[in-house]
C-alpha cells in the first residue's frame, strides 16, 4: 500500500465525479431551451445516484470480476463487492485499496451513460430514460470496460490500448447517441424554429469544471502517484488548448467571428481524443491530436449533421463519438515506448499498435450500436419512450418534473 498513490486517487475520484456533478449537467443545461434544464440536471443527478448502486450490486463484477470465459463479460463473483477489500489486488492496481480502485472506475460507469443525455435531450420520457440507462449500463457499458480493461477481456488480451476510455466511455456513448437520437426522431421544430441556447455562462462552467475534472479522469488513470500521471496530466493540458484555439480559428475564418461556445466545444473535443492516448504519446502528438479533433469534430457539428439533417441535440455523437474513435485511431499511430514502457510503439514508431485499435474502433461502436438499438426497442415497445407533442412543447422541466428553473415576477 503506498499512501501517496492512495491520496491521488482519492483525489482524481472526487475529481471525476465532478465532472457528471455539476461539469457535465451545468454544461448540458445551459445549451438547451429554458424549459428544459432542469430536467438535464434531473438526468445527470439520477444517472449519478443510479448507476453508483448498479456498480456495487453488480456492475462492478461484471466489468472486472474474473473473466467467465472468451474474454466477453466478468462473472458476479464480486457481487454486492463480494471479497472487495481494502488490501490492494494487484491485478489492477498494486499500491492501492481495491475498494479505492472500484470506486474510481465507479465514476466513469456513472459519466459515460450520461454523456448520451446531449443526444436525446428535450424528449425523453423520465421513466423510460431511467430503464435505459439501467439496461444500457448492464449490457453495454460493463461487457465493454471487461473487454478492454478486464484481466481477461479480450480486447485487453488483443494489446489494446485505451488509457482512460477513448473507446469504453466515449466511442461507446457516442455512437449510442447517434442510435438514440435517430430511432427518438427530431425535436418538435427542429431547423424550423431557433433552437438557442438559454444560458451560455452555464455552458461554459460546465465545460471549464469538466476541463478541470479531466485531470483526476486521464492522469489518475495511472493508478499512482508517479511520472506517467503528470505526463497524463500534462498531455491533458496541451491537447485541449491546441483544439480549443483551432475551433475557435476556424470560426474566425468562416464566420468572421470566434465563438466562446466554439471554443469550450473544440477544448472537448481534444479532451475526448486524448482520452486513450494521454498517458502514451509525447506533448508534441499530442498537440497534433487535439488539432486534428478539432477539425474533425467540427465538421462533423457544424457541416455533416447539418446536411444529413439528424437532430443530435447536444452533439453528443459529433463530440464524444468522432473524437473518441479519432483518439483512438491515433494512439495506434502515434503512442511510443519511449513515453511509456507499458504501452506499444505505433505506427509511426515503427510499431504494430495500429491494428489492434482500428479492431477495437470497429468491434466496440457496432455492438454498442446494436445493444442500444435493441434496448431502445424494448423499452419504446413497454414504457414508450418520447413524451407526447404537447409535452415537448410545455417543456420536461413542467411535464416530467412539476417545476420551473426561473420564477417570472410579474
Amino acid at each position: 500500500m503506498n499512501a501517496g498513490d492512495t491520496a491521488w486517487l482519492l483525489i482524481s475520484t472526487v475529481l471525476v465525479f465532478a465532472m457528471t456533478l455539476p461539469g457535465l449537467s451545468f454544461f448540458y443545461g445551459g445549451l438547451v431551451r429554458r424549459k428544459n434544464v432542469l430536467s438535464i440536471l434531473m438526468q445527470c443527478f439520477t444517472v449519478a445516484a443510479l448507476i453508483s448502486i448498479q456498480w456495487v450490486l453488480f456492475g462492478y463484477s461484471l466489468s472486472f470480476g474474473p473473466d467467465t470465459g472468451f474474454g466477453v463479460i466478468g462473472g458476479l463473483d464480486w457481487i454486492g463487492l463480494k471479497k472487495v477489500s481494502g488490501t490492494p489486488f494487484p491485478d489492477y492496481a498494486g499500491t492501492i485499496p481495491h475498494t479505492l480502485f472500484m470506486v474510481f472506475q465507479c465514476m466513469f460507469a456513472i459519466i459515460t451513460p450520461a454523456l448520451m443525455i446531449g443526444a436525446f435531450a428535450e424528449r425523453m420520457k423520465f421513466s423510460s430514460f431511467l430503464i435505459f440507462t439501467l439496461l444500457w449500463a448492464t449490457f453495454v457499458y460493463d461487457p465493454l470496460a471487461h473487454w478492454v480493461w478486464g484481466n481477461g477481456g479480450w480486447m485487453k488480451s488483443l494489446g489494446g490500448l485505451d488509457f482512460a476510455g477513448g473507446i469504453v466511455v466515449h466511442a461507446s456513448s457516442g455512437i449510442s447517441a447517434l442510435i438514440i437520437c435517430l430511432l427518438l426522431g427530431k425535436r418538435t421544430g427542429y431547423l424550423k424554429e431557433p433552437f438557442r441556447p438559454h444560458n451560455l455562462p452555464y455552458t461554459i462552467l460546465g465545460g471549464s469544471l469538466l476541463w478541470i475534472g479531466w485531470f483526476g479522469f486521464n492522469a489518475g488513470s495511472a493508478l499512482a502517484a508517479n511520472d506517467i500521471a503528470t505526463h497524463a496530466l500534462i498531455t491533458t493540458l496541451i491537447a485541449p488548448a491546441a483544439a480549443g484555439l483551432t475551433w475557435a480559428f476556424i470560426e474566425w475564418y468562416v464566420n468572421e467571428k470566434p465563438t466562446i461556445l466554439g471554443a469550450i466545444s473544440g477544448a472537448l473535443a481534444g479532451l475526448v481524443a486524448i482520452t486513450p492516448a494521454c498517458g502514451f504519446v509525447n506533448v508534441g502528438n499530442a498537440i497534433i491530436i487535439g488539432i486534428i479533433a478539432s477539425v474533425l469534430c467540427y465538421l462533423f457539428v457544424v457541416k455533416i449533421k447539418a446536411a444529413l439533417g439528424y437532430d443530435d441535440s447536444l452533439d453528443a455523437f459529433g463530440i464524444h463519438g468522432v473524437g473518441g474513435i479519432w483518439g483512438t485511431i491515433a494512439t495506434g499511430l502515434f503512442a511510443e515506448k519511449a513515453v511509456n514502457p507499458a504501452g506499444a510503439d505505433g505506427l509511426f514508431f515503427g510499431g504494430p499498435q495500429l491494428m489492434p485499435q482500428l479492431i477495437m474502433v470497429l468491434a466496440a461502436p457496432i455492438y454498442a450500436a446494436i445493444v442500444t438499438f435493441i434496448i431502445y426497442k424494448v423499452v419504446d415497445l413497454t414504457l414508450g419512450v418520447r413524451v407526447k407533442e404537447k409535452e415537448e412543447t410545455i417543456g420536461l422541466d413542467l411535464t416530467q418534473h412539476g417545476e420551473a428553473a426561473y420564477t417570472v415576477i410579474e
